[in-house]
């Protein structure tokens, strides 16, 4: 399928109405299956499910490692797509336990999500580095994800999200998607896809930072996390706990820090207390 497709519209512009045409993106339902059995089902732009099937199992506690997973399969299934994924032995006796712990009657249906204990899961303490971003490299980072969007810049409809490295290398991946989580889950499966340790550098969204967004970021090992928006009080409590970087409102060359100020380096900028 593919991940935008055109429509006829109509455009009120200078007073008048015109016939037109707009690409919009694609959004589908996708189905992540383990042993063929379904486990989740999203709606999503159907481009780089690869990825998307790698960093979902990665952000859902899923998987550990790119390794964990030994095939993925993509099967059009009416209107959408059945993206099977074939496990390592022990890794899918782990998804099996944990489906039979999770079993019962209630649920909250938070995206998927089995129980409110999921949804308020504890994320992983993330190491200390030795990884530093200027204000500079900040201000960067975000417009290099802007101008990487190729699907954002036909459509204005899409999310982005990009891995940025400092030091020169700057942004060394990036995906995009219908849904900001979608759009991350897609980023974490481009990293480790790419051999990339996502301690050594800066996830950066074109979204509000939510929870999360956070716990996929931890999960990823990124210990900086920067978004064009605002956090939620939930998301920088437990970027708190993580031990990561969280800065929001990063527009231009402005930006707030919420978490662990120590990892931007003010060196040579003005600094008010």
């Amino acid at each position: 399928m593919a991940p935008a497709r055109r429509f006829p519209s109509l455009s009120f512009r200078a007073g008048e109405l015109v016939k037109a045409e707009r690409l919009v993106p694609e959004e589908v339902p996708v189905a992540f299956s383990y042993g063929g059995s379904t486990h989740a089902v999203m709606m999503a732009t159907p481009d780089d499910l690869g990825d998307f099937a790698l960093g979902f199992s990665l952000a859902e506690g899923i998987i550990a490692r790119a390794g964990d997973i030994l095939a993925i399969d993509l099967v059009e299934a009416g209107e959408g797509i059945d993206v099977q994924i074939t496990l390592a032995d022990s890794t899918a006796e782990a998804l099996t336990a944990r489906r039979r712990r999770m079993a019962g009657p209630v649920g909250c249906g938070l995206c998927g999500i089995e129980s409110i204990e999921q949804a308020t899961r504890t994320v992983p303490s993330l190491a200390e580095g030795a990884l530093r971003l200027t204000p500079e490299e900040i201000a960067e980072a975000m417009q290099a994800l802007g101008a990487a969007q190729t699907l954002n810049r036909e459509t204005r409809a899409v999310h982005g999200a990009g891995f940025y490295r400092p030091g020169g290398q700057g942004l060394v991946a990036m995906r995009e998607d219908v849904g900001r989580h979608n759009a991350l889950d897609k980023l974490c499966g481009a990293v480790l896809h790419a051999g990339l340790q996502g301690s050594e550098g800066a996830v950066v969204v074109t979204s509000r930072l939510s929870v999360e967004m956070v716990q996929k970021a931890a999960a990823l090992g990124s210990p900086v996390l920067i978004a064009i928006s605002a956090p939620t009080a939930l998301a920088i409590r437990t970027a708190e706990t993580a031990g990561m970087t969280l800065i929001g409102i990063a527009r231009d060359e402005d930006f707030e820090i919420f978490t662990r100020p120590d990892r931007v380096s003010m060196e040579g900028s003005r600094h008010v207390a």
